[in-house]
C-alpha cells in the first residue's frame, strides 16, 4: 500500500479508537460522509462524532456535510435546508452529499416520487453552483437491484436481495426504474453545468465500465469513486481485464479510491480495524499487482490490473486530496 493514503468513503459514526491506530499504522486518512440515513443518528450529530475524532487524531479526517429532507413538501424548506448545509461548511465540510432516498423514498402530496432533478432540489443545486461548494451524490442503487435474482451479477447483491425483498425493485414495478434514476441523475448534470459532482459508487453504472466512461466524457466536472463497487470491476476484469486496465489509466484524473465501510458498531471496535484492514490489502492487490484473486462476490479467478506507478498515487491520494481538500 502506498503511504500516506486517502480512504475517501467512509461513515465513522463511532469514536472507537482501533480504526484510527490502524489508520496510523496504515499512512491512512478517511473522509466520512455524513448521510440521512434512518438508522444514523442525525447530521448533526455524525459531526459531533467526528469532532472528537479529529480532536484525538488531528489531520486524519476531513468531512463531507448532508441535510435533512424533513418537510420537504413544505413552503421554505429548501432554504432551511441551505441553512443547515453552511453550518456544515462553517464547522470544516468539504461538500455536501445528496442520498437515494431523493429518488427511492420521497413523495410528493400526490404520491408521485420526488427525483433528484425535482423543482424542490433546485433551489439548493443553484446554491451550491452558484457558491461552487461541491456536491457528491448517491442515486440509485446497483442495477442489479432491478433484475431478477438469478440474473444478478454478483452473489453479494443476490444475498442482500434475498433477505431484503422490501428493496429489491424487481419486485416493486410501481418505484421509479433504474433507467429513470439515472436520466434524472444526468439532468441535472446538463442543467448545472459548473457543478462541482462526485458520482459515487462508479455513478450507479458499476456494471459497465462503458456507460461511466460515457458520462466522464459528457460530463467534465464529474467525478467519480470506486466505493463498494470494486468486486464489479474485477468481474468485469475476468473477460475484459485490458478494458477495465485502459478504463482506469484513462480516467485517472477523475477516480478516487474508497471501501464504504460503515462504523457503526455491528462490527466490534476491532472488528471494523480489521474489515478496514482486509479490503485495503485485497483492494491494492487488485489495483496494483498482477496477481490472480478470487472474490468472494461471484466464482472464478481475474488478474489484478497492475496499474502504473502514478495511476496508484492518484487512485489512492492525489485525487482525493485535491477534489476534498486534504492537505
Amino acid at each position: 500500500m502506498i503511504r500516506p493514503f486517502i480512504d475517501a468513503h467512509v461513515h465513522l459514526n463511532t469514536t472507537s479508537i482501533e480504526k484510527m491506530e490502524k489508520a496510523l499504522a496504515y499512512g491512512a486518512s478517511f473522509l466520512s460522509i455524513n448521510t440521512e440515513i434512518p438508522f444514523f443518528d442525525t447530521i448533526e450529530g455524525q459531526q459531533e462524532v467526528l469532532k472528537q475524532l479529529e480532536h484525538q487524531y488531528p489531520n486524519r479526517i476531513k468531512f463531507i456535510a448532508s441535510f435533512s429532507t424533513e418537510g420537504i413538501n413544505e413552503e421554505g424548506w429548501a432554504a432551511k435546508a441551505i441553512e443547515q448545509i453552511q453550518r456544515g461548511l462553517e464547522k470544516g465540510a468539504s461538500g455536501v452529499k445528496i442520498w437515494k432516498n431523493i429518488g427511492m423514498d420521497l413523495k410528493d402530496r400526490q404520491g408521485r416520487f420526488i427525483m433528484i432533478d425535482d423543482e424542490r432540489i433546485k433551489p439548493i443545486l443553484d446554491f451550491l453552483e452558484q457558491s461552487d461548494i461541491l456536491l457528491i451524490g448517491h442515486q440509485g442503487e446497483p442495477k442489479n437491484c432491478w433484475l431478477p435474482l438469478d440474473e444478478m451479477t454478483v452473489d453479494s447483491d443476490r444475498e442482500y436481495f434475498s433477505n431484503h425483498p422490501e428493496y429489491h425493485m424487481h419486485l416493486h414495478p410501481e418505484y421509479p426504474s433504474y433507467e429513470e434514476q439515472m436520466n434524472a441523475r444526468d439532468r441535472i448534470l446538463e442543467r448545472h453545468p459548473n457543478l462541482q459532482f462526485v458520482g459515487l459508487h462508479l455513478l450507479s453504472m458499476e456494471w459497465s465500465i462503458d456507460e461511466v466512461a460515457a458520462r466522464l466524457d459528457r460530463y467534465p466536472n464529474l467525478q467519480t469513486d470506486v466505493a463498494e463497487r470494486v468486486c464489479h470491476l474485477q468481474l468485469q476484469a475476468k473477460d475484459r481485464w485490458e478494458d477495465v486496465r485502459t478504463f482506469m489509466i484513462k480516467y485517472q484524473d477523475r477516480i478516487m479510491y474508497g471501501t464504504d465501510v460503515i462504523d457503526d458498531g455491528s462490527f466490534g471496535d476491532q472488528g471494523v480495524a480489521d474489515r478496514f484492514e482486509q479490503l485495503w490489502n485485497f483492494h491494492w492487490d487488485f489495483f496494483a499487482t498482477s496477481k490472480e484473486l478470487e472474490a468472494p462476490e461471484f466464482s472464478g479467478t481475474f488478474q489484478g490490473l497492475d496499474l502504473p506507478e502514478e495511476v496508484l498515487q492518484k487512485l489512492f491520494y492525489t485525487n482525493a486530496a485535491r477534489v476534498y481538500g486534504f492537505e
